[in-house]
């Protein structure tokens, strides 16, 4: 039986707002840690004001909700503006305990969980943290990049941490927001984040054979040329590409050096595969 759509965005956005609300209830707000965006400054507001927490992630991110529709749609600010008022209302309802008063704790897991929940509620197609709303406009307003907007937004965040709160608080508050990047990073990926390898060999076949039948995977192969030396020289061959996980990348090299130790390979990142034998053996595992 297969869920429907709407009712695993649910559940990922569900679960994104009280992991989000255990991170700052539990390790960020005791502290007095702040992380980075939208989510970010309201903890910042917070600190030196005396408006409560639910309020400012709502007040804070409406600017970004406005944003979201333009460039991203009716559908996706409804699903923002939801998690939004969600995440308020976890904060105000649900009392969290707090965990533990250790800097090095509080900083790594208040932004281990922060990350998982705006991760999980970024996979339900909303957002609980505005800022990359902001980042995709202005990028495409002043054709730079989205990352580069990001770290200068959350620049001037942590020197405002620092001026207003302390230069220790804004410097635990980069770590927090360190771990929640990378733990957003790892939900949105996961493990089977996939690495696209290139192969160029003499033994094409030999590789050809390993890839499909040791590791299981799919593979494309086409013809190229190569040129080299002054004179232009070059000599044709078969380029093998293919799909793998991380997990299996060793794995490929060890095989790869049986075959052909001076074998050129180029790996490169992918966001995603759709598709293929690289989806189909997922499922089935």
């Amino acid at each position: 039986m297969k869920i429907p759509p709407i009712l695993k965005d649910l559940f990922f956005i569900l679960t994104g707002i009280f992991s989000a609300a255990f991170g700052l209830e539990s390790f960020l707000l005791p502290n007095r840690f702040i992380d980075g965006g939208a989510t970010g400054i309201s903890l910042l507001v917070t600190e030196v004001t005396s408006i409560p927490l639910w309020i400012l992630i709502v007040l804070v991110n409406i600017p970004f909700l406005f944003l979201g529709y333009r460039v991203l749609g009716k559908q996706f600010t409804i699903k923002a503006i939801l998690a939004i008022l969600g995440l308020a209302l976890a904060l105000v309802f649900i009392q969290f305990p707090e965990v533990t008063q250790d800097k090095l704790l509080v900083a790594v897991f208040g932004g281990f969980f922060l990350g998982a929940g705006i991760g999980l509620s970024i996979r339900g197609g909303s957002v609980l943290d505005g800022t990359e709303v902001l980042a995709i406009f202005l990028s495409r307003k002043l054709g730079t990049k989205i990352g580069d907007i990001i770290i200068l937004i959350n620049i001037l965040i942590f020197l405002a941490a620092a001026y207003l709160l302390s230069i220790e608080a804004a410097l635990y508050s980069m770590l927090t927001y360190l771990a929640a990047s990378r733990t957003l990073d790892f939900v949105l990926d996961g493990i089977e984040e996939y690495t696209g390898v290139t192969i160029i060999s003499e033994k094409s076949e030999e590789i050809r054979v390993m890839i499909t039948e040791k590791l299981g995977r799919g593979l494309t192969i086409y013809k190229a040329s190569g040129g080299y030396g002054k004179k232009g020289e070059h000599n044709e061959y078969d380029v093998i590409y293919t799909v793998v996980t991380r997990l299996e990348i060793r794995k490929l090299n060890i095989e790869l050096n049986k075959i052909d130790a001076n074998a050129f390979v180029v790996m490169n990142s992918i966001n995603d595969t759709k598709g293929g034998m690289v989806k189909k053996r997922v499922l089935n595992k």
